[in-house]
């Protein structure tokens, strides 16, 4: 009788401690059917993984130290008009996607290329950019002026990125970089011939710098890349942020942004 006894107030015991378990994770934990954007709303900061080493896309000013660019400017003005806070997480550009993989931000906004590839395994929104690739060598360098020279020569290229693709598909040699400065100090330094990158990356850097021991070598007219934001898939955000991009190109605010940064629109 005693054991009878002791197996019923046990059991009462349990149930009462996993309905009180129940209640206390309910109010914390994010409603049955939630996606990861409806979590963000709630929580009201948007985190976001880019470079900061990229100008004049994602960079650090040089007198503030503070984390400017373009992308940073068009995913502050979505933000804003989702009305969450951005936090930016900054990694290294061949590190970006596993990080997103892994959920350390919900967004990358680093000019990510629009491609088929990315499309399979991402969400990626409404362009926000546009431009064309191009092969940047050495000032004395006669021998690279198209795309079909690149062949077989060193080039300095982060592996991940489309202008890396655009290298392989060359038959390349490529030497694995974390960016572009890296590669145009490699050129200089005579230990790459080469590298692949964003026409608007490589005129800032010229006009920011006045190295004149680059020059651009060959413009890939075929190569033009349209920049999107990426995200897991199916968790919310492509329908969004592809609003809010519509919308800023409607209403001027996203041709603002690129004349501030480029002097003319780049993202048509």
């Amino acid at each position: 009788m005693m054991k009878k006894l002791l197996a019923v107030l046990f059991t009462s015991i349990l149930a009462v401690v996993l309905v009180a378990c129940s209640s206390s994770d309910g109010g914390d934990s994010k409603s049955a059917g939630d996606s990861v954007y409806d979590q963000v709303k709630k929580d009201g900061v948007l985190t976001v993984g880019t470079e900061g080493t990229y100008r004049p896309f994602t960079f650090h000013d040089s007198d503030t130290n503070k984390l400017t660019g373009y992308d940073i400017d068009v995913i502050n003005e979505v933000a804003k008009r989702l009305g969450v806070k951005t936090k930016f997480e900054e990694t290294q550009w061949d590190s970006m996607f596993a990080g997103l993989n892994a959920s350390r931000f919900d967004v990358i906004a680093n000019q990510v290329g629009i491609n088929a590839e990315r499309e399979k395994k991402y969400d990626l929104s409404l362009p926000y950019s546009k431009s064309t690739a191009v092969i940047v060598t050495a000032k004395d360098n006669n021998s690279i002026k198209t795309i079909d020279d690149l062949k077989g020569v060193k080039v300095a290229q982060s592996l991940t990125s489309n202008y890396g693709q655009i290298a392989k598909d060359a038959d390349a040699d490529i030497q694995s970089v974390e960016g572009l400065s890296q590669s145009l100090e490699l050129i200089k330094q005579g230990r790459v011939d080469a590298t692949v990158n964003d026409k608007l990356a490589v005129l800032d850097y010229i006009k920011e710098t006045g190295d004149k021991d680059i020059k651009i070598a060959a413009e890939l007219d075929k190569e033009t890349s349209s920049s999107g934001f990426a995200f897991l898939k199916d968790t919310g955000f492509k329908k969004p942020f592809d609003k809010e991009i519509k919308a800023m190109k409607e209403d001027g605010t996203l041709q603002k942004i690129s004349e501030k940064w480029f002097g003319e629109d780049v993202t048509d």
